[in-house]
């Protein structure tokens, strides 16, 4: 047993649980690792995130209160161990709104996806209407910049190899794009998609939408987490099923829907962009080999979001650069982790 092992046991012990069953539950691309205690209407989640590989929970504990203060769905905090990394949640369930949608086809698919997207949406006018929780760190022009270049610091580079000038002139052009935001800042939670939102359709109201993997929220532009959820990088989502829920959100909010919607594709090329990279990431650094064949959806996305007109200009900058995801790239970021531990 490893000295994480026993603090675990220690933490569960303490908690009542140390003879408790203990099931696996998929994770994240992070460090942290989720089990499922017990069995049925008893059952809790246990969250290990070792601080030694950089985790924290203590974001977690603070915007899930934030969340829940706002008549939303996270996790409750059942128990707490701030300094080994290890909380006890509420369990949610496991129907993540991938999985409720995954056997689904024509009309009974397309009504499912109207009722849960639809409920996901009124969750971020919901929340966007709730003052920022204090001291939360803004995801401001200088950031998304920065981290629209990881598509050339890792993708690039572990394919057709660095291009310091080519990064240098996109880096300019997107800030220079960023900066024209102009939108009051609301919380967003960054990783808003159909594998962290669960659908509990026992409860009512906006309690409906279970939240997950919400540790990392930022201040930014309200159109971010819609971003996230309708240019999914791990599912596709109807052209026709997008432009309805941006127009859905733009109605609850009162939002002009054109500068939004330039935001909104503004916002998914920076997005887009920086999940290619972390990708790319995932595999070289960290040996996850299965994360390049997300990347072909993601570069999907980026090549509809610079179809717009008003980001053509930036088209250039990215798809002249930037290789095609082809099968044969692919494999190249894959060959380039073999020798690190797989996920």
């Amino acid at each position: 047993m490893t000295d994480r092992d026993e603090a675990c046991a220690r933490f569960l012990a303490a908690q009542d649980h140390a003879e408790t069953p203990r099931h696996p539950v998929s994770g994240d691309a992070s460090n942290r690792r989720y089990e499922r205690l017990g069995t049925g209407a008893g059952s809790v989640i246990l969250m290990d995130a070792p601080p030694d590989k950089g985790e924290d929970v203590r974001p977690f504990i603070r915007i899930a209160a934030h969340l829940r203060t706002a008549g939303l769905a996270a996790p409750e905090i059942l128990a707490a161990d701030e300094e080994q990394g290890f909380l006890l949640l509420e369990d949610l369930g496991d129907d993540l709104f991938a999985r409720v949608l995954a056997p689904l086809s024509g009309a009974a698919l397309a009504e499912a996806e109207m009722r849960l997207y639809s409920r996901a949406i009124d969750v971020l006018a919901a929340l966007h209407k709730v003052p920022l929780p204090e001291g939360i760190a803004p995801y401001d022009a200088a950031v998304m910049t920065d981290m629209a270049a990881l598509a050339f610091d890792w993708y690039l580079a572990g394919t057709d190899g660095p291009d310091p000038d080519a990064r240098a002139a996109f880096h300019a052009a997107m800030r220079a794009e960023l900066d024209t935001l102009d939108a009051p800042s609301v919380l967003i939670l960054r990783d808003y998609h159909a594998e962290n939102l669960l659908w509990m359709p026992g409860r009512t109201g906006l309690a409906r939408i279970g939240l997950l993997d919400f540790q990392d929220a930022m201040a930014g532009h309200p159109a971010y987490d819609l971003v996230s959820l309708l240019q999914d990088a791990r599912r596709d989502v109807s052209p026709g099923l997008e432009t309805q829920m941006i127009a859905r959100y733009c109605a609850a909010t009162g939002t002009e829907a054109e500068a939004f919607t330039r935001a909104y594709h503004l916002l998914g090329l920076q997005r887009n962009l920086r999940i290619t990279g972390v990708f790319a990431r995932l595999c070289l650094r960290d040996g996850k080999r299965h994360y390049p064949d997300l990347i072909p959806r993601v570069w999907g996305h980026v090549l509809k979001d610079l179809a717009r007109p008003e980001l053509a200009h930036l088209a250039p900058l990215v798809t002249g650069v930037l290789p095609e995801p082809t099968a044969e790239r692919l494999q190249s970021l894959k060959d380039q982790c073999r020798s690190k531990p797989t996920a």
